[in-house]
């Protein structure tokens, strides 16, 4: 079927489930009292400035995810992140170790400042907390707004950091297929999510380092919308995954929104943001071969040689043709000083960094042990199938 078709199927979907929620009316939707509230998101910085980032909008009434949530419960769900209602403009105060600063978001509700700090930040704790207070606009019955924004500091013990993507990396999100995409994300919510098998165990041993007792830094860069923020959150949490800042992007339900121009505009700046403000720390780089990881971690090694110490890029498209262009890609990244290893599974990925000393070794057998546990093979869990047994592509490693 024609991109063209898709879209306006899409948009019929859209449109009949909006008249629909508003047919019933939006007390029914959201609740009898849509009270302010800001929504933080984690942030990042060092011990001389932070970035703090969050929005202010009207309650959506979305409560945590649960095992009886019905299809229709999370597409409910999705509605309220959807269409949710801005503080246009909204002035949020924050405080941090002695620093205070007026924020003003944006006509959507978002907000993202830099703080200078008034005195370091102390290096020994992972996370620093910032206090975030909204001063307008205010309900007459609700005169004070509060919430408490994370911001991540790496110690500087931490010997690299970690950049992820979540689609199709960490979460299983096909959003390579726009239809399934848009159903995952429509109809389930953070515990029908899948994880690929064994990302949890091992991006754990890569927050522990080769010595299993560092604290080291992952930041998650995505192509998500901010509206599911949450779920992402939860998800994490739900999968022991390790905590990081998350970083997404505007809601777009357009094709375009998958378009690889709009892909590298959003995710090149912030991850150049990232490498910036930490300038001694090298980083590994995650991805997946569906869209645009690749080519964006090349343009990204070219630029900071010698700090990509590995691009590791899950294969979930094995066309050859795809693994062909990535293979010439790996020799570009090979020239200018890293390697990129295209693996089918997490495993593979797992033994290269423990090889290099970047996860413990002993730290093999847990991944694997998860793994597959993952994929349904030990009974212990629900399965999560991945990549497939029998990929055409074989895995790639170029160093």
């Amino acid at each position: 079927m024609a991109a063209d078709d898709w879209r306006q199927r899409l948009q019929r979907l859209a449109s009949d489930v909006g008249e629909e929620l508003q047919r019933v009316g939006a007390w029914a939707v959201f609740g009898p009292d849509r009270l302010h509230e800001i929504v933080p998101y984690r942030g990042y910085g060092n011990d001389k400035h932070i970035l703090v980032q969050g929005r202010a909008l009207q309650s959506r009434n979305v409560s945590p995810s649960s095992d009886r949530d019905s299809a229709w419960q999370n597409l409910l769900n999705t509605y309220k992140r959807v269409d949710s209602d801005p503080l246009r403009r909204a002035r949020v105060r924050a405080t941090v170790a002695g620093a205070e600063q007026e924020i003003v978001a944006d006509d959507e509700g978002y907000f993202r400042a830099w703080i200078e700090l008034a005195e370091p930040t102390p290096r020994d704790e992972p996370w620093l907390s910032v206090d975030l207070r909204l001063i307008a606009p205010l309900r007459p019955d609700q005169p004070d707004v509060r919430a408490t924004a994370l911001v991540r500091v790496p110690s500087s013990a931490s010997p690299f950091g970690v950049i992820s993507d979540i689609d199709d990396t960490v979460i299983q999100s096909r959003v390579a297929n726009l239809l399934q995409a848009v159903r995952t994300v429509m109809l389930g919510n953070a515990r029908t999510r899948l994880p690929f098998p064994g990302v949890a165990a091992f991006y754990q041993a890569l927050e522990r380092g080769g010595d299993g007792a560092r604290q080291n830094p992952i930041f998650y860069v995505s192509s998500s919308p901010w509206n599911i923020y949450d779920v992402i959150a939860e998800f994490l949490e739900l999968q022991r995954i390790p905590d990081g800042p998350i970083c997404l992007r505007d809601w777009d339900i357009e094709l375009s929104a998958l378009d690889s121009s709009r892909l590298t505009k959003h995710k090149e700046p912030l991850i150049r943001e990232i490498l910036d403000l930490y300038p001694d720390l090298p980083f590994i780089l995650i991805g997946d071969s569906g869209q645009r990881d690749p080519e964006i971690y090349r343009t990204i090694t070219r630029e900071h040689r010698g700090r990509i110490l590995a691009i590791y890029i899950r294969n979930v498209d094995p066309n050859p043709e795809r693994s062909t262009a990535i293979q010439a890609l790996a020799e570009e990244v090979l020239i200018a000083g890293s390697s990129l290893i295209l693996a089918d599974d997490t495993a593979a990925a797992a033994k290269h960094a423990a090889a290099h000393g970047w996860i413990a070794a002993e730290s093999l057998a847990g991944i694997q042990e998860e793994k597959q546990a993952d994929e349904g093979t030990t009974g212990t869990k629900a399965p999560a199938p991945g990549a497939p047994e029998n990929p055409d592509a074989p895995t790639i490693v170029m160093e």
